[in-house]
């Protein structure tokens, strides 16, 4: 039987409300990463292998407090204060940025900073696939992840202006970050209701946070996705390499941000379109179409010899995530059982974070040896790869959640 294709307004509340408190955290935390990566190579002194390993050590630990945080809101039942207490430590973070002495503040700050996320991540989508069926799913969390994109390019034009605002003071600029910080944990604590089937949802025997039972129960279709996801991550580094190829090939310093503000404007476009698509159509074909996109961002960026070229690929670059990330969650959320969410995210999380630091970390190593063409040329090369397994594995079923 066919479904009418969902709207937005038939999203519950709820969505909208961790929409908008992405929105807050994102512009917080991507007006500090606008600027972080020249922040760290021109005021602090750091090389580029540096930035490399601080990027992906962060995104990794993320990665890593995501399998326990999820876990542990499966076994307690509930998941909206293990959300707050992640965007709260995220908060505290933002004044250490400016009044950074060296690089090791820097990554201090953003390795806590990363545990918050990965406190709050896990727990948050899995809250999304609880209050959402699961035909709405792909709208849901490409509304979610729009709506995060929104704050990523606001945050990154608030950059920008400050920039000027400041005559190019980084430090200034940078304690604006923690205004809409604070407002997102404010926002949580006084308008996130947590249903009460999500409290109460779970009928079996309490278990033992991160058990190995629970992660038996993933079926194998849910580790296809894990697998899918790794190949993703290693052909998709930090975005701080975006600012640092923007940088190297002439943009001026106070208008880098920009970089970012694009990026995250075409995500944000992208997203939410491609979410109400991943509810009806293939998801293979997102997610080829999506790593095209990407090898031509890598492309462009291998070869840019001018900042508008620079544009180019990380317009690319943003369509790429839109096509992908929503996607993904969807994808997890649909394979994984509803008693299992939290700890389902939160192994998908844990692995591609691993992939993402050591695509970081190579992205870095190849910066430094053979310069920024050589970075992307490989990130392009492992999206090629990840396009030849998609077109050669076998089709599946219409509706399966695999990615036929």
């Amino acid at each position: 039987m066919s479904r009418t294709v969902p709207t937005r307004s038939r999203l519950p509340g709820l969505i909208w409300i961790l929409g908008v408190v992405s929105l807050c955290m994102d512009t917080s935390s991507e007006l500090v990463h606008a600027l972080l990566p020249i922040y760290m190579t021109t005021v602090l002194g750091a090389g580029m292998v540096t930035v490399g390993v601080i990027e992906g050590v962060a995104e990794a630990t993320a990665s890593i407090v995501k399998v326990f945080s999820g876990s542990l809101s499966d076994a307690v039942g509930s998941r909206k204060w293990l959300v707050v207490a992640g965007y709260g430590l995220a908060a505290l973070t933002k004044p250490v940025f400016p009044l950074a002495a060296s690089v090791s503040w820097v990554f201090g700050a953003r390795f806590v900073d990363r545990v918050g996320k990965g406190i709050r991540g896990a727990p948050r989508d899995a809250l999304v696939a609880d209050v959402v069926p699961a035909h709405m799913r792909g709208a849901a969390y490409g509304l979610r992840q729009s709506m995060d994109s929104i704050g990523a390019f606001l945050g990154p034009l608030l950059a920008l202006l400050a920039m000027g605002w400041f005559a190019g003071d980084i430090r200034a600029v940078l304690w604006l970050a923690t205004v809409p910080a604070t407002l997102a944990v404010l926002l949580l604590v006084a308008c996130v209701r947590e249903p009460a089937r999500v409290r109460g949802a779970s009928t079996a025997a309490p278990r033992r946070p991160l058990s190995l039972a629970a992660a038996r129960e993933l079926p194998r279709r849910y580790w296809h996705i894990v697998a899918l996801g790794v190949v993703f991550a290693l052909a998709r580094f930090s975005e701080a390499f975006l600012v640092l190829r923007a940088q190297d090939a002439g943009l001026p310093i106070a208008q880098v941000p920009a970089v970012m503000i694009l990026m995250n404007v075409i995500y944000a476009g992208v997203a939410y379109p491609a979410g109400h698509a991943a509810d009806t159509m293939s998801a293979r074909t997102l997610l080829v179409a999506g790593l095209a996109v990407l090898v031509a961002a890598d492309v462009a960026l291998a070869v840019a010899t001018a900042p508008w070229f620079v544009f180019v690929g990380t317009a690319a670059w943003g369509a790429h995530l839109g096509l992908s990330q929503g996607l993904f969650s969807k994808l997890v959320a649909d394979t994984a059982p509803a008693h299992a969410r939290g700890t389902a995210f939160g192994v998908f999380n844990l692995v591609n974070g691993m992939a993402m630091l050591l695509a970081s970390v190579i992205a870095g190593l190849m910066w430094s040896a053979a310069g920024p063409g050589a970075t992307f040329a490989v990130g392009g090369g492992f999206a090629l790869v990840a396009i030849v397994g998609l077109l050669a594995a076998t089709p599946s079923r219409r509706g399966d959640a695999r990615p036929a």
